[in-house]
């Protein structure tokens, strides 16, 4: 079982160690694809995906759930220090849409959605972000709704959304936008060719009219065609302006029936320990010789030999580090550079005991 980052990492370096074994089954391991993909791996290591990647996983069903009288919840995801992690935050919402698009059964156009999401500051979704991810995210908005999701995303500018994103987006809501610069303006024009025109709006105009509390609205209609664009009124928030302070996040959380589900982590066995467990076993035993089995006595160091010199001492060494796949590397390093600087030929004589 793969389930955490040590596990992927455990079967890489084993399928890179025995390359020759996989080779007439899977085709040719190339070593150098391998160490790309352990490079990448570190990179996720480092900004947090060795925690945020392991058990208990988190189950999509449990963002269905209903209370008694069979009203949703609102769950939120703090991305505030995820969203410092590009890597990472991009694995996880491609992993998450990709969890929903193939798990979730047809249902057809629902009168009301099972779930709904809103990705707050999408601007901070779409920069950089892999084209793996922004293909996916194209396929789950124009695809989702048959599943009954439907996903809402929230930016300060038009522009912010990719066009065969924002092609998708059958609602909009647009709030004021004020154009005091070439590329303000264009965002206005933007804006304004996303509606269905209303001949009784000047649609580019309202726009950078519009006071708090007003914004044009288009919706579906029963048909699925978008409506004429409206200049509306929205109801004020019956809410919390503001973030709630720690304490009171810290009560919600554990006041929730999932928190004993999600509170502590576990390492339960799986590639990483029964890899290791591998390569434990094939290792020799104390007291047997590596390549007969039998009993062995370790050669003695003749008596008034001379201290070894700095390079003999360098060589016996590499031949104690030369078992792990790190210390390869390292001898590599090591004889590469000395073979290169020198330009008589060099002879040694290595002996190892086991």
């Amino acid at each position: 079982m793969l389930l955490d980052l040590k596990d992927l990492r455990a079967m890489l370096q084993h399928v890179g160690d025995n390359a020759k074994q996989y080779t007439t089954e899977y085709g040719n391991v190339s070593m150098a694809t391998v160490g790309i993909i352990q490079r990448q791996l570190l990179t996720l290591e480092s900004q947090g995906g060795d925690t945020f990647f392991g058990e208990p996983a988190l189950s999509i069903e449990d963002l269905f759930k209903v209370d008694n009288a069979g009203n949703g919840y609102i769950n939120i995801l703090s991305a505030d220090k995820l969203l410092q992690s590009p890597k990472v935050y991009s694995t996880f919402l491609l992993w998450l849409l990709s969890e929903l698009f193939e798990h979730l059964p047809e249902v057809g156009d629902l009168d009301k959605p099972k779930l709904v999401f809103f990705f707050d500051e999408a601007h901070l979704l779409f920069d950089d972000a892999p084209k793996a991810l922004l293909d996916k995210i194209e396929q789950v908005v124009r695809l989702i709704r048959s599943k009954g999701v439907g996903v809402f995303f929230i930016s300060q500018n038009p522009l912010d959304i990719p066009d065969v994103v924002l092609g998708q987006l059958g609602n909009r809501v647009q709030h004021a936008l004020r154009a005091f610069t070439p590329r303000d303006q264009k965002a206005v024009t933007s804006a304004a060719t996303t509606f269905r025109q209303n001949p009784q709006l000047n649609i580019t105009s309202v726009i950078t009219e519009l006071q708090v509390g007003e914004a044009l609205v288009s919706m579906l209609e029963t048909n699925g065609n978008p409506a004429i664009v409206q200049r509306a009124f929205i109801i004020p928030p019956f809410s919390q302006i503001g973030p709630i302070t720690m304490d009171v996040r810290q009560s919600i959380i554990k006041k929730s029936q999932f928190f004993s589900k999600y509170d502590k982590a576990y390492d339960r066995e799986s590639a990483y320990e029964v890899l290791k467990k591998k390569v434990s076993d094939k290792l020799p035993q104390k007291g047997e010789n590596q390549q007969t089995g039998g009993n062995y006595q370790q050669a003695k160091k003749p008596a008034g030999r001379q201290s070894d010199s700095v390079g003999t001492a360098m060589l016996k060494s590499a031949g104690r580090a030369i078992s792990s796949q790190v210390g390869r590397e390292i001898v590599r390093g090591i004889l590469g550079s000395i073979f290169s600087a020198k330009k008589r030929t060099l002879h040694f004589k290595i002996e190892f005991y086991v």
